[in-house]
């Protein structure tokens, strides 16, 4: 059967069935024509092979207590992550995620081996539920987002393993561990009281990325950590990278901690969340039992009114422009576009005025200004009702502009709630209880790697 390198992870009995496998007889006959180079091979005429010859079997990349990850596995999941990243991931890179995305399935399938263990079964009907709302977020149904995933090198059966994953190990530990976790009422007093002691105080919208690791791997977790802050300060997706390396329970929805004020986070990250502008990545730091890496999304004034907070109704007027004219050959049209919405006096007259300009009008209804790109929000928050923004785009992709048809002003930000601040501290320590949940699981299990 060829080298078999065994790493054996923990006490349990290798549960894997012995592969046993039938000798085919085949005579073939070397022609002379294949030149010198394979003569001097010199292959027997006759000859048996021992094994089945078989390129449609998956080539097994390693058996967890007999359950087997195949290559195929491993490139459709690694598909989804590059996928995320835009497909630029290559190289050394590529081959790390890879190892990464195996490391994930492992402890995926013990996940899902520990639930059924302990008579937890996730239905389809469950899986189909969450892939659909899957779907619904990169705005497909569930028939084309199927082919999307197809065109990424990925496939349907691989996301909803993953979906499988996430919700037989949130099951398994809101009955195994979250009813023995307490959170008294003095610790959630004392978090309120420190939030109410800085009324007015920023809060921040916070991703994170945690890496466990001990005093033996702490040097490989933090080089480790160094190569994702790499990656994503070169485009790479955090989100992505956090669904795929977090050891968190956020990592289910990239990372993401919501709106948070510094006293809510741990001291180290309250630090350096502070010192950072929206939008940036901080270097790996130091926290109890493991390195975490933060992403500001964005900030705001707690207890306070931001703008940025209102809600929008916008009118969307675009123009297209033929592949391959130039910038030149398009402004003439650009600056009839721009004239032409600057005589817009109400959401009652841009359909008509759209028409003799060929444009296309789209309503967009909800949309929170802080939601739009950085260029467009403060333009926006100076727009009157019934106004049109300044014409903008590209050539390639069109040029619009939006025309204020409403505005809900934004009120102030509410802090926390006790009943928030209870959830979070409990979410913290069902997290440290998983942790160790899961490094047992690693340690009492078995995997093959072929």
């Amino acid at each position: 059967m060829g080298a078999l390198r065994r790493h054996r992870v923990g006490r349990a009995a290798l549960l894997a069935a012995g592969l046993g496998f039938g000798a085919v007889a085949l005579a073939q006959t070397v022609d002379d024509s294949v030149g010198p180079a394979v003569q001097s091979m010199n292959l027997p005429n006759d000859l048996t092979v021992f094994g089945k010859v078989d390129p449609n079997v998956r080539k097994a990349t390693a058996i967890v207590n007999g359950t087997i990850i195949t290559q195929t596995d491993i490139e459709q999941r690694l598909a989804l992550v590059l996928a995320a990243n835009g497909g630029k991931v290559e190289g050394e890179e590529r081959e790390r995620l890879k190892l990464q995305v195996l490391r994930n399935l492992i402890d995926e399938t013990l996940q899902i081996q520990e639930a059924k263990a302990r008579d937890i079964v996730i239905t389809p009907p469950e899986i189909q539920q969450t892939y659909t709302r899957v779907a619904g977020n990169f705005k497909r149904t569930p028939a084309t987002f199927g082919a999307f995933l197809r065109e990424q090198g990925s496939s349907e059966a691989s996301i909803k393993r993953q979906i499988e994953g996430e919700l037989a190990w949130r099951r398994l530990l809101s009955r195994r561990i979250e009813p023995f976790v307490n959170v008294g009422d003095d610790e959630v007093a004392a978090v309120m009281a420190r939030i109410n002691a800085n009324k007015g105080a920023e809060e921040f919208r916070i991703g994170e990325i945690f890496l466990s690791s001990t005093p033996e791997t702490s040097a490989a977790t933090l080089a480790n950590a160094n190569r994702i802050v790499e990656q994503v300060r070169k485009g790479g997706s955090f989100l992505a990278y956090a669904r795929q390396f977090s050891e968190a329970s956020t990592a289910a929805v990239g990372g993401d901690l919501g709106w948070v004020r510094a006293e809510q986070l741990p001291p180290e990250l309250a630090t350096v969340a502070q010192t950072m502008q929206p939008g940036s990545v901080s270097v790996p730091i130091a926290v109890p039992g493991g390195y975490s890496i933060i992403a500001v999304v964005d900030r705001r004034t707690g207890g306070g009114v931001d703008a940025r907070d209102a809600v929008l109704a916008l009118k969307q007027v675009s123009i297209k422009f033929p592949a391959g004219v130039t910038r030149e050959q398009v402004a003439p049209d650009v600056a009839k576009f721009g004239a032409a919405m600057k005589t817009v006096r109400g959401c009652g007259s841009v359909e008509a005025i759209a028409k003799t300009l060929g444009a296309e009008v789209v309503d967009n209804d909800q949309i929170p200004v802080r939601g739009l790109p950085a260029a467009l929000q403060q333009m926006m928050l100076d727009l009157q009702i019934g106004q049109a923004s300044p014409p903008f785009g590209s050539v390639e992709d069109g040029v619009r502009s939006l025309v204020l048809c409403g505005r809900d002003e934004a009120k102030a930000a509410a802090g926390p709630d006790a009943a928030t601040i209870q959830s979070q501290l409990e979410e913290e320590r069902v997290n440290r209880s998983a942790r160790r949940y899961l490094r047992d699981l690693r340690r009492d299990a078995v995997v093959d790697y072929r």
